[in-house]
């Protein structure tokens, strides 16, 4: 039995293939990009709210600019 896995990506990423999606499977997250859905990486929850919580506060703008 095949597990269908519903990606989701921001709602600020407009209609493009510029977006990374996100999913959980399996208690576990996985991660690709939309232009190259066949890569996918995969991350526990704890790092996974980790890295969010760096977004979060900022840590990570000087990579947008």
């Amino acid at each position: 039995m095949r597990t269908e896995i519903n990606w989701q990506k921001s709602s600020l990423s407009g209609d493009g293939p510029q977006c990374v999606e996100v999913a959980e499977h399996n208690g576990e997250i996985l991660m690709r990009e939309s232009d190259d859905p066949n890569t996918v990486t995969v991350t526990s929850r704890t790092k996974f709210a980790a890295f969010i919580a760096g977004v979060k506060a900022g840590e990570f703008d000087h990579f947008t600019g």
